[in-house]
């Protein structure tokens, strides 16, 4: 009689079994979508080439639906709407290369968003680049470019140039943005720091997904004791790939110079007491509500830390005029409770 495994091997072989299984299945869906992607342009440029070589009209796009539907009834994407996006795509990427290289690693209906939100050759195919690099959903990939992403990306005025080495410097001016968008944030006139970073940390999946990929939170109002007094960090991030913490100080008023010194005695302590020898020296960002790109220049300029400084954007709130010109929560409750009696039977 065979003995049974140990418990120890079996739980490895276990282990080691599944995580092939999923890797071929990884590899297959993506081979299928690969195929398809390719399947949609070949489609595509056939139908172009027809329409120019025999003057074929816009009703063939129909015709060629309701025939490929009866011809393949189990298969899906043959609609005349998905047949004018194989045109376009063709229309759009007429090289197959890239086609084979870039946008047939994408979802199809990725390629989709970036033909309906994207008109500029260029912008779509860094979009269609930076989707595969951080692994974009396509909800994510509307969001970037809804916000803008490439115009915003290492915008920040910054002195990483000069006191990070490459390739680390340009690593670290790629993760800026300037102007960062808290869309997703509405505060008053009246709102102070405090304020600001409890709505970040209350929105924090949409924080990081604004900060980008590689961004770790690690606290706020991080304690840094240093002699005998304490200080207090807005936010602390580690970046995994940057391999270094990330000090972010809120401002919500326009930048002043006396920032860039202080951000520079966070960065000489979090070295000190928090930076592991592996780790790349640590980056400041001063997160203001305006900045004079000339005055954070200066303010730099000496600087030996690495630092970047950014504006936000903010949700719109709405003015005082228009805000008293709204129902409140009473007034709806009552005039919803009026409808209510009077409603015919």
């Amino acid at each position: 009689m065979a003995e049974p495994l140990a418990p120890d091997t079996y739980g490895q072989f276990l282990a080691d079994l599944k995580g092939r299984i999923r890797t071929a299945q990884l590899r297959a869906s993506m081979a299928v979508n690969r195929e398809l992607v390719l399947l949609y342009w070949q489609i595509g440029r056939d139908i172009l080439d027809r329409q120019q070589r025999e003057n074929w009209g816009a009703k063939v796009i129909d015709r060629l639906a309701a025939d490929l539907k009866r011809a393949f009834p189990d298969m899906k994407g043959f609609s005349p709407r998905n047949l004018k996006y194989m045109r376009r795509f063709a229309e759009v990427w007429a090289g197959e290369e890239f086609v084979q290289q870039v946008a047939a690693q994408l979802p199809w209906f990725h390629n989709c968003v970036l033909l309906d939100k994207l008109s500029d050759r260029e912008e779509r195919i860094w979009y269609a680049k930076a989707t595969i690099q951080h692994g974009w959903s396509r909800n994510v990939l509307v969001h970037q470019i809804e916000s803008g992403r490439l115009h915003r990306q290492g915008k920040a005025v910054a002195n990483f140039d000069r006191t990070l080495p490459a390739p680390q410097s340009d690593l670290a001016r790629d993760i800026t943005k300037d102007p960062y968008n808290f869309d997703f944030l509405t505060l008053g006139d009246d709102a102070h720091e405090r304020d600001l970073e409890r709505g970040l940390l209350d929105h924090l999946r949409q924080f990081l997904l604004e900060l980008g990929v590689g961004f770790a939170f690690v606290g706020s109002q991080y304690r840094l004791a240093v002699g005998d007094q304490e200080f207090y960090i807005d936010l602390l991030f580690y970046h995994l790939k940057l391999r270094a913490y990330v000090v972010i100080d809120l401002k919500m008023k326009s930048f002043e110079p006396e920032f860039a010194g202080k951000m520079n005695f966070y960065l000489s302590a979090v070295n000190d007491l928090l930076r592991h020898p592996d780790d790349q020296p640590s980056i400041g960002l001063i997160l203001c509500k305006t900045n004079d790109r000339f005055v954070a220049e200066y303010a730099l300029r000496d600087i030996n830390k690495p630092i970047g400084i950014s504006e936000y954007r903010l949700a719109e709130s709405l003015p005082e005029k228009l805000k008293g010109s709204l129902p409140t929560i009473e007034e709806l409750e009552s005039e919803l409770g009026s409808a209510t009696e009077f409603e015919p039977q």
